[in-house]
């Protein structure tokens, strides 16, 4: 029985963080790495830098300003998809089947605005709809698949510093996080991340820019996950979130996480 390890990052521009991704894949060196917010055009990828560290694969779903998305792989990966679950042509979603069968789906869910309401704030009823097509998709989704990305929604109480002083900030409101979960039980998806560090253990993946001091503050978020079918999720055998990242110099506001899968 073999292993594979499949990381997930959110890298907040992946021309300006080169130097922390070529150190998280030489130290870490998972088989592949699903990264959101690249914002690269395609022609300007560093694709470079992924095949000289032997990942030869690469998958990219680009554009320019604040979305793309990429997979970076040492396996062969075919298929290619896209699905435009924005619905207006943002780069949110590329997809990939792996040799052993597994299809590997990469997302990066819209942040929503500042402001909780629809009406006043058209990119919350985005990030919403966004969120309702992607349940349209579980729903059908009959393969083992992994499911991985930034979903900009802290769906559980311990999943962000203060449930009391953020219930009402976009990525843990009641509406998101009802919308996470109605989209989680559409086709039993198992949360890794809880699996492997059972709630209410603390779990964060993003610290905002404005705290001047992450480590002192720990005002974090579990905005990004990992999750897969029930069949795919009984092979997951360790899950990691790289905490340390964020001290790394120009860091990303996101930390990666990875899990090894027996295969």
């Amino acid at each position: 029985m073999s292993s594979i390890k499949i990381a997930s990052w959110n890298i907040n521009s992946v021309r300006a963080r080169t130097e922390i991704v070529e150190k998280f894949l030489t130290q870490e060196a998972p088989d592949i790495l699903c990264l959101q917010e690249t914002k690269v055009r395609d022609s300007e990828f560093p694709e470079g830098l992924f095949r000289r560290l032997g990942y030869n694969h690469v998958i990219i779903c680009g554009q320019q300003m604040h979305h793309g998305v990429a997979i970076a792989s040492r396996v062969p990966m075919r298929e290619d998809e896209r699905f435009d679950w924005q619905a207006n042509g943002e780069a949110r979603h590329v997809g990939v089947r792996l040799d052993c069968g597994i299809r590997l789906e990469n997302v990066y869910v819209p942040a929503g605005g500042d402001v909780p309401d629809r009406e006043q704030n058209p990119k919350f009823g985005q990030k919403l709809d966004f969120i309702e097509r992607m349940l349209r998709w579980s729903e059908s989704c009959g393969a083992p698949t992994i499911l991985v990305g930034d979903f900009n929604v802290a769906p559980l109480e311990c999943d962000v510093w203060s449930h009391k002083q953020l219930i009402n900030v976009v990525s843990h409101t009641p509406v998101e996080v009802e919308a996470l979960t109605r989209l989680q039980q559409s086709n039993e998806w198992v949360d890794l991340g809880r699996r492997f560090v059972p709630a209410p253990e603390r779990l964060f993946t993003w610290w905002s820019y404005r705290s001047p001091d992450w480590t002192r503050n720990d005002r974090g978020r579990r905005l990004d996950h990992m999750w897969a079918t029930k069949d795919v999720a009984a092979l997951a055998t360790r899950h990691h979130v790289y905490e340390g990242c964020r001290s790394w110099t120009r860091p990303s506001d996101h930390v990666p996480l990875m899990t090894e899968f027996s295969i």
